[in-house]
């Protein structure tokens, strides 16, 4: 995907939610690469990485700082692991997602350990990146939705 594809597809991811009922709480993240991106016109739950693979601790969205394998994480106060628990929404960053609710992800299973029931979770990808059908581990948490440049699609 061009530079400018991805600015388009973020402007429309940016359109699709901001008309969608995401709830009171919203957890995200902050792109890296390629990864889609939006904007959202609130303060956010972001995800604070620990250094070795576990449940992610939470912070409010604000000031940016750089946390390992180059992600950029809030600066403010760690909220714990369970703070994600508070959200109504958890947008979710993706490699690809399937019309059954498989989200694939980039393999270290941080979000799958974070993950608690009760939030609608909710893949953030690009129209091609959702797909009929991807392998699952015992281990992966299912999402109820899909989000892409093209809209929303609940499963």
């Amino acid at each position: 995907m061009s530079a400018r594809a991805r600015t388009e597809a973020a402007a429309a991811l940016t359109a699709v939610l901001a008309e969608s009922d995401l709830g009171e709480t919203v957890a995200a993240y902050v792109p890296v690469g390629t990864e889609p991106g939006f904007v959202l016109d609130r303060e956010v739950l972001l995800p604070v990485t620990p250094p070795e693979p576990g449940p992610l601790d939470w912070a409010w969205s604000g000031s940016l700082v750089p946390g390992p394998f180059g992600l950029l994480e809030p600066a403010g106060p760690r909220l714990g692991a369970d703070a994600v628990s508070s959200a109504s929404t958890v947008l979710l960053p993706a490699l690809g997602c399937s019309r059954e609710g498989v989200r694939l992800g980039r393999g270290a299973g941080y979000y799958d350990r974070s993950l608690r029931p009760g939030p609608r979770l909710i893949a953030v990808v690009y129209d091609e990146e959702l797909v009929d059908w991807l392998p699952s581990e015992p281990t992966d948490v299912p999402v109820h939705a899909a989000v892409t440049p093209a809209g929303l699609v609940e499963f």
